[in-house]
């Protein structure tokens, strides 16, 4: 089992503040001869569209000193768990949580933006105080 980001909890209640029901922590991916582990699953009823919507979370903290080297796993791994749930769970969108701050700082930035948009990462923005999502990016 992969070690908890330090935003694990933080991501957990802010999606909880939302209505997302929590339905793995963490979601288990095997494929073929592979066990990877997502952060989280979740998913929420939407009563206008009378269907769920279920994502997957891979939360990263971005707390070491190479900000590149940080996106660089993270790209890599989103990257492996989008193929690897686009045939197993088709049905589920992946996101990567980030905080409000390095949105700002670092994500914010035009090559950062580039690789975001290139990569179709779709983002989810915490403000780690308050415990509540910022912003959905699709």
């Amino acid at each position: 089992m992969p070690r908890e980001d330090i935003y694990h909890d933080c991501v957990t209640n802010a999606l909880a503040k939302e209505g997302w029901e929590i339905t793995d922590d963490p979601l288990t991916i095997e494929f073929q001869d592979l066990r990877l582990y997502a952060d989280l699953a979740a998913e929420k009823l939407f009563a206008a569209e009378r269907n769920h919507r279920k994502i997957v979370v891979e939360i990263k903290s971005f707390t070491s000193p190479s900000l590149v080297s940080e996106l660089e796993k993270a790209v890599g791994q989103y990257n492996i768990y989008r193929g690897f749930l686009r045939r197993l769970h088709p049905e589920k969108e992946l996101y990567l949580a980030v905080p409000q701050q390095i949105y700002q700082t670092f994500f914010s930035r035009a090559s950062i933006q580039i690789i975001v948009q290139d990569q179709e990462i779709k983002l989810i923005v915490f403000n780690s105080i308050s415990q509540e999502i910022v912003e959905w990016i699709s």
